[in-house]
């Protein structure tokens, strides 16, 4: 049985100025073998967005649940989804993408990828 609570889970900084905290990796751990898909819970602050260059998932499909906050999702040629709490959005295998937070609070949201993120599939696109 694997239980995990976000206060004992490390932060750090995801190389693209999200914050982001592994709640459960396969590869991680041991009871979660088996498992396809990775979970992340993420948050960047106000005025805050992943760095360019953006990235894409190259294999792997990533849904975003927002927390809290507000924010512009861009995928592909799609600019300038709002998004905000209570909301899903989900990015395609191989599509370039990156978030702002346009609020005032913490956009917060977790991260879900299937199969799981692994970093030789997160690309940087130039």
């Amino acid at each position: 049985m694997i239980i995990r609570s976000l206060t004992d889970c490390p932060v750090f900084d995801a190389r693209d100025g999200t914050h982001l905290c592994e709640l459960l990796h396969p590869s991680h751990f041991s009871g979660a073998v088996g498992a396809r898909f990775s979970l992340a819970h993420a948050y960047l602050e106000p005025g805050g967005e992943m760095s360019y260059p953006p990235h894409r998932l190259a294999e792997s499909h990533e849904v975003y649940y927002i927390l809290a906050g507000s924010g512009m999702m861009h995928i592909g040629d799609e600019a300038g989804g709002e998004v905000h709490a209570g909301q899903v959005v989900s990015i395609p295998a191989g599509a370039v993408q990156h978030i702002a937070n346009t609020g005032d609070e913490r956009l917060v949201f977790l991260a879900i990828v299937d199969p799981m993120w692994t970093e030789s599939d997160d690309e940087r696109v130039v």
